[in-house]
C-alpha cells in the first residue's frame, strides 16, 4: 500500500531535503523498511537496537499514535499520511 510519510526537518538529510516521501506497506514495520531501502540510515534513527520504536520518536497514522495502536504492526492503509515526530525537550 502506498503512503506518504512526514519527515521532520531533523531526518530531512537521509531523504535529500524532502519533507514527505512516498513508501510501500501494509503495516507500519513494512513502511519503515521502504524507508530505509529508499533512504538508509534512516531507520536506525527511528527504530532502537532491538528493533523497536525509539522512546523519544512518536509516530502517527492518520491521527492515531501508533503507541495506542498496534505499534509497528499498526495497519497502514493505501493513502494514509504517516508522522514522524522526535520529542523535543528543553526549558
Amino acid at each position: 500500500m502506498s503512503v506518504k510519510v512526514r519527515i521532520p526537518t531533523i531526518l530531512r538529510t537521509y531523504t535529500a531535503g524532502q519533507a514527505e516521501v512516498p513508501a510501500e506497506g501494509a503495516t507500519l514495520s513494512e513502511v519503515i523498511q521502504s524507508l530505509e531501502s529508499n533512504h538508509p540510515g534512516i531507520a536506525a534513527r527511528v527504530l532502537d537496537d532491538q528493533g523497536k520504536l525509539r522512546r523519544f520518536v512518536n509516530v502517527y497514522v492518520n491521527d492515531d499514535d501508533v503507541r495506542f495502536e498496534q505499534g509497528l504492526e499498526t495497519a497502514t492503509p493505501a493513502g494514509a499520511g504517516i508522522s514522524i515526530i522526535p520529542a523535543v525537550a528543553g526549558g
